[in-house]
């Protein structure tokens, strides 16, 4: 019987020992990129808009294009960290200079939300999907 238990216990260390052991180890999460071209549904107190934006992502540095009928054509700077992304650009609206700020969480490889800060002078909220 003490024969029978020490083969049973040997076999069942046999078998936990053949488990592959990758699944059960932490694993870092994928790192994401959102380098692409993203449409943008920006709500505000002044109203919405579909800017597009081009990013370009070299590890947490983050440089693009802002493309929108209210705000034109600028350049924009920010930084990717984990899930969280953030990126200002410089405009001027009705002769006053400010940085807009987008602020948010990347949900997936495609989508992100978050909210966007107009200089102190009103803010909102937007969600953007990867084109």
């Amino acid at each position: 019987m003490n024969r029978s238990r020490t083969w049973s216990s040997v076999a069942l260390l046999c078998l936990v020992a053949a488990l592959p052991t990758a699944p059960l180890m932490a694993q870092a999460p994928a790192a994401l990129n959102v380098t692409g071209k993203w449409i943008f549904s920006v709500t505000s107190d002044a109203g919405t808009g579909t800017p597009t934006v081009t990013l370009t992502q070299k590890g947490d540095s983050l440089t693009g294009h802002y493309s929108s009928q209210a705000l034109g054509e600028r350049e924009l700077k920010g930084s990717v960290k984990n899930d969280k992304i953030t990126f200002a650009l410089a405009t001027e609206i009705q002769g006053t200079a400010l940085t807009v700020t987008y602020a948010g969480t990347i949900e997936d490889t495609n989508t992100m939300k978050g909210t966007v800060d107009f200089g102190g002078y009103g803010g909102g909220t937007f969600t953007a999907k990867r084109q």
